[in-house]
């Protein structure tokens, strides 16, 4: 499957710990009715048929608002529930062999921080990167720093959409203008919000502006 570039400008990543009271459903409802057009599944520290039931349940929700689900690191997690996709860090299982697990029908995100990595990711299938951290995040400790000349650099040497990651928010999103990027993945900014639908629509509307897409 190829990653349609539509599907990425405002790709948002899950992080339960800023529920504050309220439900997981209804957080990632309202970011995807504020314009979230990807939604990553990341769970850390659920148990397989927990972190199942989620996937499912979310799965139905993406399926409302036509937004393809993908599941953080767990393949089988991934397959079971029908998901549009699973995405892979540089410590996970190699690329090649997800890919064969997954068959051709489902999207392969890989995490990237060098040119290196990138063209290795797409020879080996994958169809998106997320690269970074491009700026300081407290969402991932051991992320490493991505310069936005690397980040340009990776997004001339690869055919396939690429998205930042790592502290973006609305304030900073105008400095990667340019990069080639096709859209920006972010945690915080949305599930940390008050509100993530209205977090969420004014990401979507920086995103259209300083990167048009």
């Amino acid at each position: 499957m190829r990653c349609a570039k539509e599907w990425l400008p405002l790709y948002a990543v899950t992080d339960r710990s800023w529920l504050d009271g309220r439900t997981f459903h209804e957080v990632a409802e309202a970011a995807l009715r504020g314009g979230v057009t990807c939604l990553q599944l990341r769970e850390k520290e659920l148990e397989h048929e927990s972190f199942l039931r989620e996937a499912i349940s979310l799965k139905g929700l993406c399926d409302k608002y036509q937004v393809p689900l993908i599941i953080d690191d767990e393949v089988g997690i991934a397959i079971e529930s029908r998901a549009a996709g699973v995405h892979i860090g540089q410590q996970d299982e190699p690329a090649a062999e997800v890919r064969r697990r997954l068959g051709p029908n489902m999207l392969l995100g890989v995490s990237a921080q060098t040119v290196e990595q990138a063209v290795k990711a797409e020879r080996e299938g994958a169809d998106y990167l997320g690269v970074g951290a491009v700026f300081p995040t407290g969402t991932k400790l051991d992320a490493e720093d991505v310069s936005y000349d690397t980040l340009k650099e990776i997004c001339e040497a690869v055919s396939i959409p690429v998205v930042a990651i790592g502290g973006i928010k609305e304030d900073n999103l105008a400095l990667l203008s340019g990069s080639g990027i096709d859209g920006v993945a972010v945690v915080s900014s949305i599930f940390a919000a008050p509100e993530a639908e209205t977090a969420a629509r004014a990401l979507r509307a920086v995103v259209r502006i300083e990167l048009g897409v």
